[in-house]
């Protein structure tokens, strides 16, 4: 703990970013750009073929562009710093500006949590209560539920958010590519073991009761896939389940090893490159997944080519 009286308060912080040699800086920089531009591009094509083609007009697609909306603020939060701090090395942002990416950060990550855990809820209804899904998940309800999940996010992300910025800081560089909350604590004048337990307590219940409820759910769909007569349907309603398993597993597994695990791994700085796992890597590879071996998708982006080539023609 550092003396509180002989410290200076900061107005602006350095982001250390990824130490990197000269030479690999640039390959680092062209290498993430081409990625972030892709999962720019990937997750707004989602948006829009789900906005377009009427044969994705179900809930779980609604979703599944709710998600895509969510994950071009969420890549968009983080990247432009780590961007910035490959090319030029040790970046300084004023210390308005990181709360401020804190803020927003977590507000987006705990927005995902809660839609991962709808979305799981969207398949029960499906698989489980086939007869009743239509009127339990009507439009209304899905509009209401993907609401709900923005404003319990952006709720719970201001006790965090809060109680780092009302920190007296003494230094500052942040070991990371962002500002996020282990690495700010660390340049905190006080004693920051209260503030440590109450964000496990607050970002690891949050964590915990959407997965445990994800895994409820996901245990009801196995009992109930199991009793379905043919391999086929069984097969059938697995594979409408597996893309939003993959999903889950690599945010939720990435996020409790952050956030929740031991110090050392924070402390040893691998807290970077696991929080490329879920800042960068999962929205890059969220439409893949989702879209990759859907055969719904494939037919609508069919339908949306033979139309756009059809006013093409026209023209």
């Amino acid at each position: 703990m550092m003396d509180h009286t002989n410290c200076t308060w900061t107005h602006t912080f350095l982001l250390a970013g990824f130490t990197t040699t000269r030479t690999f800086r640039p390959l680092a920089f062209l290498g993430t750009l081409c990625i972030y531009l892709l999962t720019l591009a990937e997750n707004l094509f989602i948006i829009i073929l789900v906005k377009t083609d009427s044969g994705l007009s179900t809930p779980m697609y609604f979703f599944i562009s709710v998600l895509s909306f969510l994950e071009l603020w969420y890549v968009s939060t983080t990247v432009p710093t780590l961007l910035h701090t490959l090319l030029h090395g040790h970046s300084p942002i004023p210390s308005a500006a990181c709360f401020l990416q804190l803020y927003v950060f977590h507000s987006l990550g705990m927005t995902e949590c809660y839609l991962l855990g709808i979305m799981a809820l969207d398949r029960y209804l499906a698989i489980c209560r086939p007869l009743h899904y239509h009127a339990l998940m009507s439009r209304q309800v899905q509009l209401w539920l993907a609401g709900a999940t923005w404003v319990a996010g952006f709720s719970a992300a201001l006790v965090p958010a809060g109680l780092t910025a009302s920190l007296p800081f003494c230094l500052k560089d942040v070991a990371h590519y962002f500002c996020d909350l282990a690495p700010l604590m660390r340049l905190a004048c006080v004693d920051t073991s209260w503030h440590a337990r109450v964000y496990i307590s607050v970002i690891g219940m949050i964590n915990t009761c959407n997965l445990a409820l994800i895994l409820g759910l996901y245990g009801g769909i196995v009992k109930a896939v199991l009793k379905l007569p043919s391999a086929a349907s069984r097969a059938k309603a697995f594979s409408t389940c597996s893309s939003h398993i993959i999903v889950v597993t690599l945010f939720f597994g990435s996020a409790f090893i952050v956030y929740v695990g031991p110090a050392e791994i924070q402390a040893e700085g691998r807290d970077k490159l696991i929080a490329l796992v879920y800042t960068f890597l999962t929205p890059f590879l969220n439409p893949i997944i989702y879209t990759l071996r859907n055969k719904e998708v494939k037919e609508a982006v069919k339908r949306v080519t033979q139309r756009i080539r059809a006013v093409l023609n026209r023209l």
